[in-house]
């Protein structure tokens, strides 16, 4: 079985792992100081949840338009360039007197960014690993999602404490600029892994070639739908606890760091295809709790164990891997990924309209019970699914470094 270390080993691997780490620390610490800025100008829990995840909801429209360039830009520029772009969009937002509206135009066009830069990503990781360490390589992105998270939570409440919402959005920037020149320093240039120019056509062949498998939009279905309305009741932390919501953002993330950790590391191969929907049904049912208003160590401990089931995720990708040709895997991967945040865009939404006819604990309750709802539907009935490849994938351009 594949460990840790051999994926660091990895030429390219620690420079494109090190500016993630660094764009999900600087979403986290951005997010944190929008939401509190606009929760604070407007009072609206529905606004606040979409400052946090509402830029989430323009992958849906760069997921239609712009997702070909994913495979087909240099992914060392691209990565770059994108980052660039939030960067400049966070510290825009910390301009005085900007109207809110504003604030989400500019959310908006990092989210179209953001959708390509998703699918550049992991098609490089696809790309610079073997495929017997897919997995692997995964889990350590997403546990230093958790870990980044844990750490700009906590680092975000003091930086709202010491300094102020716009001095918090100050230092998501700089870390943006951070990630953009680790990218551009640590990667080396690379050919698209296809040819041809991208376009709004382009992107819609290349999404129906997609979902016209049966196996690929179930897999699609289940990465996207049961996380993203638990990250719906994530994004009414703000308004259900403003005092403690920190810590609750800390917990999910620590869980999501261990789930990560088990499942890339220490689960066999053979026990994957079953562990998939036990870990969404686990995402949920904590949240059935919230309808109660549990006590708070109680609360914090039901949000650490709910996200321990994110870790399904990393099967769903893995067998989605599986399913689509190695030319096509940014695309694939940028599809699942825009997919995915804009059903977290939605969720929030409905979350946020929820809590404000009902209340924050029902809303919580409720997207929970869909969450639970729609991951035994799609596991009732499902076709078992085939053991994931492990012989290298062909076809890999060298790198030349410049």
């Amino acid at each position: 079985m594949p460990r840790y270390r051999d994926v660091f080993r990895v030429p390219e691997f620690t420079p494109l792992f090190l500016s993630g780490a660094a764009l999900a620390a600087a979403q986290t610490v951005a997010g944190l100081g929008l939401a509190t800025l606009v929760f604070r100008a407007t009072g609206s829990p529905l606004l606040s949840a979409l400052a946090m995840f509402g830029p989430a909801l323009a992958q849906l429209v760069g997921a239609t338009t712009l997702l070909a360039a994913a495979d087909r830009l240099p992914p060392r520029a691209a990565l770059t360039a994108v980052a660039l772009v939030f960067a400049a969009g966070t510290a825009a937002q910390t301009l005085p007197g900007l109207p809110v509206a504003a604030a989400f135009g500019i959310l908006f066009l990092q989210g179209l960014a953001g959708s390509v830069g998703g699918g550049v990503r992991g098609g490089l990781l696809n790309e610079i690993l073997p495929r017997d360490e897919y997995l692997l390589g995964r889990s350590v992105f997403n546990m230093s999602v958790g870990v980044c998270q844990i750490a700009g939570f906590a680092a975000g409440g003091l930086l709202l404490a010491l300094l102020s919402p716009r001095g918090t959005l100050l230092t998501g920037a700089a870390l943006y600029l951070a990630a953009a020149l680790l990218a551009r320093g640590g990667l080396t240039r690379r050919a698209p892994r296809a040819t041809g120019r991208p376009s709004p056509a382009e992107t819609w062949r290349t999404n129906a070639k997609l979902w016209s498998s049966p196996a690929r939009r179930r897999t699609y279905l289940a990465l996207w739908v049961p996380n993203g309305l638990i990250v719906g009741c994530e994004s009414l932390f703000v308004p259900y606890d403003p005092e403690h919501a920190g810590p609750l953002f800390v917990c999910a993330a620590a869980g999501m760091l261990a789930g990560d950790t088990a499942v890339g590391r220490f689960v066999p191969a053979r026990w994957r295809n079953r562990l998939a929907a036990p870990l969404q049904v686990l995402l949920a049912a904590p949240y059935l709790l919230f309808f109660l208003r549990p006590w708070l160590p109680l609360a914090l401990l039901a949000v650490a164990v709910s996200a321990v089931g994110y870790a399904a995720s990393l099967l769903y990708q893995e067998r989605l891997m599986a399913l689509v040709p190695d030319e096509l895997s940014g695309h694939a991967l940028g599809l699942h990924t825009s997919g995915m945040l804009a059903l977290q865009g939605l969720s929030a939404a409905l979350a946020g309209g929820l809590a404000q006819l009902t209340s924050t604990a029902t809303a919580m309750t409720l997207l929970a019970l869909f969450s639970l709802a729609v991951t035994l539907a799609l596991a009732v009935g499902a076709p078992r699914p085939g053991v994931p490849r492990t012989s290298p994938p062909t076809g890999r351009r060298e790198a030349t470094r410049t």
